[in-house]
């Protein structure tokens, strides 16, 4: 049974979560997860790095029995700000390592070498490529150009200290910890397997700490892999699916994801993602009967809100998705770029 008090919830068998909260965002918080080893606690992820956020981490340990001082390890299931943030303060606080799948780490590396006027030069790139319209780009010119460019969350994470590599028991004694590589959210996203027999007796295959993987209500974004300094063509949507298709077959008895709640029945879980990419796939090949820039595609596909009240920071992140979603469309055969087309424009074939 799991027991809750505030922002803790016991999970039994050694494991708590602790909502910490992301500043401004609709996810709310992120789920935080404890984790009792034999050589001490573990985190799983670590939050947004902000002053609330810091403090609801700190009393969310101290309600579990434990503190900051004594935490030895972070495993971070992806690179993104909501999930690292607080690895950095949480190292300079007790000394613990940090790990994670080499692949986030190399764009953890880069992040940290590029200053913030790269970042923008390279998403005014990126947004003219795709028909993004002027006043669009206009503000990212202007950041770029201006020489105030300010700093973007996450552009300054924690260097880990340990990989994470897949297949591996991870180094917790006391503990049958497996990492899964999951790429497609990022391109090194982990979900972390927790082989043993679950506390409350619920038939399946262990617990899985889920990261933004596998989620009870919300299907994550699958956006390009953003990099300016990597010009390889990957295909992060057919990664995510693939990923899926290897979480639905493990088939945990519980899942602890890192937004919303746990939840039971992962394999169900899978066939929804599965079937609401494919169906919206379908659905993109029915609008690129005319050509269509990235950014006109993303205008008329489906959100949870009409285009013309996303916000402009949201509307950049729906492009990256679009285009996620036409690499998936091309390596399949069903789209293609127009000859000559400038911006780029898509069709179906």
């Amino acid at each position: 049974m799991t027991e809750a008090t505030g922002q803790v919830k016991d999970h039994g068998g050694g494991v708590w979560s602790i909502q910490v909260p992301i500043p401004d965002n609709p996810l709310g918080y992120t789920l935080v997860h404890l984790v009792a080893t034999d050589a001490g606690p573990v985190l799983v992820d670590t939050g947004w790095d902000d002053p609330t956020s810091w403090d609801t981490l700190t009393a969310g340990l101290a309600a579990c029995g434990t503190s900051v001082g004594e935490l030895t390890g972070v495993l971070v299931t992806h690179h993104h700000p909501d999930h690292h943030g607080l690895s950095a303060k949480v190292r300079e606080a007790s000394g613990a390592w940090i790990a994670m799948h080499e692949a986030d780490a190399a764009v953890v590396r880069r992040t940290r070498q590029n200053p913030p006027s790269r970042w923008y030069g390279y998403m005014v790139t990126k947004l003219i490529g795709a028909g993004a319209p002027e006043e669009h780009i206009a503000p990212l010119i202007a950041a770029r150009d201006n020489g105030r460019t300010r700093s973007m969350p996450g552009l300054d994470p924690a260097l880990p200290d340990r990989t994470i590599t897949p297949g591996d028991l991870l180094d917790l004694p006391g503990r049958r910890l497996r990492a899964i590589w999951t790429p497609g959210h990022t391109p090194g996203h982990v979900c972390l397997h927790l082989d043993e027999e679950h506390p409350a007796g619920l038939e399946g295959n262990g617990r899985l700490f889920s990261g933004d993987h596998l989620l009870p209500g919300i299907t994550p974004h699958i956006g390009l892999y953003e990099d300016p300094d990597d010009a390889t063509v990957t295909d992060p949507l057919g990664d995510y699916l693939a990923s899926l298709e290897l979480i639905g077959r493990l088939a945990p008895a519980e899942v602890l994801p890192a937004h919303q709640h746990t939840f039971t029945d992962a394999p169900a879980r899978v066939r929804e993602l599965l079937d609401h990419h494919e169906e919206r796939l379908a659905g993109l090949r029915a609008l690129l009967a005319g050509p269509l820039t990235p950014w006109q595609l993303a205008e008329r596909m489906e959100w949870n809100r009409p285009w013309e009240q996303i916000p402009y920071g949201s509307r950049t992140i729906a492009v990256s998705e679009a285009e996620s979603h036409l690499r998936r469309l091309v390596k399949l055969g069903h789209v293609q770029a127009v000859d000559g087309s400038d911006p780029v424009t898509y069709v179906a074939v």
